[in-house]
């Protein structure tokens, strides 16, 4: 059974600190917007689908921090509150899908009496989450059929139960599959700076009694010169119009080496992922984020102080290297720019 890393109790944000696994299980508690804006930002949560669910919450929360006179005046604290928390994180756009969401959800209940409005918000919010876990689980069956029985799988970072409301993108195919009756394995990429490959993805598939191998980043390209990989699959960010993906920094790498040695390489990523606003990957912003999560690991220093760093968060996977890009309406093949399109139609 995948873990749920929300819960909402008691009118309380309950959150697994992620920074914190596989050592240690400890549930964080939030109840106004800027906590969870600081949640967010600080890696407590992290994942594309699970930024928005909290995003979300935080949302409601500041929704019910508000004493305006009118809808006017509401809207307008309220659009703070959203711009707060969509500064966390740029590059995940499931976190700007999820406030529009929520502002809409208000633009539409503008006639309600005030603790009616900050009621229907905090509905939408729930109504988002559950939806999540739904949209992992359709995600899942698509996908799971291009898997073939005994594959061996390649991941990069954390794209499961974790980075979702439930279940999974990439690992949610990968649950799929096992659950379908196939035989599967996994071998999950470390994926520094953070190490979401090693603390997270080996945690949940051992959690789920799921075979599951950990290398370096590193080791990818050998193991498939080996013949060693079948295929690879992972989540995403974003996605453009065009098929351009972002993911966590690396997966670019991997997928080139993909291509190279003749191995799909797929996505899993809800639809609430693709901003069809942006023609191409270029646009996507990518994250940059503190020196001090490549200079330390674990809090211990590993490089030179006052060494100079580079850490963006994100890169992007040009198109032309994507076999497939799973979403919870069905599975779309070059030409992306199409097919996601007509993805939007069913």
């Amino acid at each position: 059974m995948a873990i749920k890393p929300i819960r909402f109790e008691n009118d309380t944000l309950l959150l697994i600190d992620q920074r914190l696994l596989p050592n240690q299980e400890v549930w964080l508690s939030y109840k106004d917007a800027e906590s969870v804006a600081e949640a967010i930002r600080s890696m407590v949560v992290r994942g594309a689908p699970a930024i928005g669910v909290t995003a979300a919450y935080g949302a409601a929360f500041g929704a019910d921090a508000i004493y305006a006179g009118d809808f006017i005046e509401f809207f307008e604290e309220f659009s703070d509150v959203c711009d707060l928390l969509a500064a966390t994180r740029p590059t995940a756009v499931n976190l700007c899908w999820a406030l529009e969401r929520m502002k809409a959800c208000a633009r539409a209940h503008a006639d309600l009496p005030g603790s009616e409005l900050k009621a229907a918000l905090f509905a939408e919010a729930h109504a988002i989450a559950a939806e999540d876990e739904i949209l992992n689980r359709a995600m899942g069956a698509h996908g799971q059929v291009l898997i073939p029985d005994g594959a061996r799988i390649l991941t990069h970072c954390n794209a499961g139960a974790l980075a979702t409301g439930g279940f999974g993108t990439a690992l949610g195919v990968i649950r799929a599959a096992v659950e379908a009756g196939k035989s599967v394995s996994v071998i999950a990429d470390e994926t520094r700076p953070w190490l979401q490959g090693a603390r997270l993805t080996a945690w949940e598939l051992m959690q789920d009694g799921i075979p599951v191998t950990l290398i370096c980043d590193n080791m990818a390209g050998y193991l498939m010169s080996k013949g060693e990989i079948d295929c690879v699959i992972v989540g995403a960010d974003r996605i453009a119009a065009n098929g351009d993906t972002a993911n966590k920094i690396g997966t670019y790498s991997v997928a080139i080496l993909a291509k190279e040695h003749d191995i799909p390489f797929y996505v899993a990523a809800p639809l609430s992922t693709i901003d069809r606003s942006l023609s191409d990957g270029s646009l996507i912003p990518i994250e940059e984020r503190s020196p001090g999560e490549v200079t330390h690991c674990g809090g211990h220093p590993i490089a030179p102080a006052g060494v100079a760093v580079r850490n963006p968060a994100f890169d992007v996977t040009p198109a032309r290297y994507i076999s497939a890009i799973i979403s919870e309406r069905g599975v779309a093949t070059a030409d992306f720019q199409t097919s996601l399109a007509g993805l939007f139609s069913r």
